[in-house]
């Protein structure tokens, strides 16, 4: 009992003491809610429609208000039809993001371990999931994933290539594969480009290991060749579809700078605490920078830090700014920052790991006090302000909610009392930062769950329906997540008013609360309903009928 109380984790944590903190990451959040806007629901929309009977060919997403790659919603159906009987759909869809998130994590530790030492390659993977950016992006329906999973094979396989070229030749294919099929061609670019860093290394047998490199690109190029060719064979609309809609992307408007703007100012939260200590890994290995032939020798620095260079320029390119795609630079900060992680000078150290139990310990706390004002209506001003936030929500106590969340407390509690070690900062901010989440998500999810689901809404939408579902139902300034959320709850299609025509109707407008927006003239619209989410104060949405279509 000693050891336990003094060492509740391992240092330096492996085996399964890892896997299990690596397991709890990956799982906690992703069951026990319905699909919340914006991204979630509308992948799980597309995946659920993927399993629908009637639609040919079965393996293809059919969406096509919702074009993306196929990819995801494979995994997707995989994780559905192993585990659809146990837990609801839309758990057992979302289930898919943990195989992905998994994958990540496990091509993190073998590309730290090939290039930092077994001792060290524990540190990448904890790094990633001590990022602020990550924790929410990873637990929803997010097709972005896929990129995330081959951008860290492909570092993997930089990582094997002097080494191992046969294993490396092997998890570049599949990389590469994995990028086209899961995010188009906006996410095979950048990849193909981290395919050029071997050409400005220094190999010991340069002419075989880039032989086997330039072999890896090649098969997973006609992997990707012999996707599409079966696409084009079984769904040539289809992918014809979503061909165009990805060069459309890319010959758009650009926003470069104002992109590139927009990353530079979300990366400084987003990627903390990894842009510190990968500063720091430089720092530290700046003699090495007066050397261009010994950065060349060495790829444990110049290649994780030529992969997010090469990010920083091509991601705005490639997509808009946004948190789901600033994931990408995770992997090859959690790369560089693994070094200066495990060698921080004692003061900086021991400040960050003071750092690290006061915030946690606070937050902790408060999720605590929060929960009992929900719940048990105490302290009373806070109970006042839930109720606010959430009109009409009842807090209710729930035993193994309540057990998780006690259990995990002490865990924390047991982990102010590691024994100093290079390790003990690092593991501190990394399971601080996954103790809250367990919280919020053991203790917090109903209230969240209450005022970000769509689902009492659809379905008060769809009372005032005909049982037969009306041929056509117009929408104005209805937002992507919206409509995926009433497709998904209640299977409502909207077709845009401007491609309604005159025979429709149904009209149904999202707004403002504080302004409604009149319906366009022309017709003769008469309202019949309205109605919001609880405590939102950002969406309105008012249905009317033209009194002038008969039934």
């Amino acid at each position: 009992m000693p050891s336990i109380l003094s060492r509740p984790v391992k240092l330096p944590p492996a085996g399964w003491t890892l896997a299990g903190l690596l397991a709890i990451y990956v799982l906690a959040g992703l069951f026990g809610h319905d699909p919340w806007k914006p991204e979630d629901v509308v992948h799980l929309t597309v995946a659920r429609d993927f399993l629908d009977p009637g639609h040919s060919p079965a393996f293809l997403p059919m969406r096509r208000d919702f074009l993306a790659a196929p990819l995801y919603y494979w995994s997707a159906a995989f994780t559905e039809f192993v585990f659809g009987g146990i837990l609801p759909r839309h758990d057992a869809l979302r289930l898919a993001s943990g195989l992905w998130t998994a994958l990540t994590l496990m091509a993190l530790y073998h590309a730290g371990r090939e290039w930092y030492g077994k001792e060290s390659a524990a540190a990448a993977p904890i790094l990633l999931i001590g990022s602020f950016g990550l924790i929410v992006r990873v637990h929803e329906a997010q097709p972005m994933l896929t990129l995330l999973a081959a951008e860290s094979l492909l570092l993997l396989a930089l990582a094997l290539l002097p080494r191992k070229g046969r294993a490396a030749l092997f998890l570049s294919a599949l990389a590469i594969s994995l990028a086209a099929l899961g995010a188009g061609i906006s996410g095979l670019l950048p990849l193909l480009l981290f395919c050029l860093l071997p050409l400005g290394m220094r190999y010991r047998t340069a002419e075989g290991i880039l032989r086997n490199w330039g072999a890896g690109i090649l098969l997973g190029v006609a992997m990707t060749g012999a996707a599409l060719f079966l696409l084009h064979h079984t769904a040539p609309e289809w992918l014809n579809a979503w061909l165009d809609r990805e060069w459309r992307v890319l010959a758009g408007d650009w926003r470069y700078g104002g992109d590139l703007l927009e990353y530079a100012a979300l990366l400084p939260w987003f990627s903390w605490p990894l842009w510190p200590l990968a500063g720091w890994t430089l720092w530290k290995s700046r003699r090495a920078w007066r050397s261009v032939e010994t950065l060349r020798q060495s790829g444990a620095i110049s290649l994780p830090l030529g992969a997010f260079s090469l990010l920083l320029l091509l991601l705005p390119i490639c997509f808009a700014a946004r948190e789901s795609v600033a994931m990408l630079f995770l992997p090859p900060l959690a790369l560089l920052a693994t070094p200066g992680a495990l060698t921080l000078r004692r003061g900086a150290a021991n400040a960050f790991d003071w750092f690290s139990g006061m915030l946690f310990c606070v937050f902790a706390l408060l999720l605590w006090v929060g929960w009992s004002a929900m719940v048990f209506g105490h302290p009373a001003r806070l109970a006042q302000r839930a109720a606010e936030l959430a009109p009409g929500f009842t807090g209710r106590f729930a035993f193994w909610p309540f057990v998780l969340a006690v259990t995990v407390t002490l865990w924390w509690l047991l982990l102010l009392r590691l024994p100093r070690s290079p390790w003990r900062c690092l593991i501190r901010w990394s399971a601080g930062l996954i103790t809250l989440w367990l919280l919020a998500v053991s203790l917090w999810l109903p209230w969240i769950d209450y005022g970000k689901s769509y689902r009492p809404l659809a379905a008060a939408l769809a009372a005032q329906l005909p049982k037969e579902r009306p041929a056509c139902i117009a929408e104005w300034r209805l937002g992507e997540a919206q409509r995926a959320s009433f497709a998904y709850f209640e299977r409502l299609v909207f077709t845009p008013l401007s491609a309604a025509g005159e025979h429709c109707r149904w009209l149904l407008i999202q707004d403002n609360p504080r302004a409604e927006t009149a319906p366009p003239p022309g017709h003769s619209w008469q309202r019949v309903w309205e109605g919001g989410r609880p405590g939102d104060r950002k969406e309105r949405f008012r249905l009317y009928i033209n009194i002038n279509v008969k039934k």
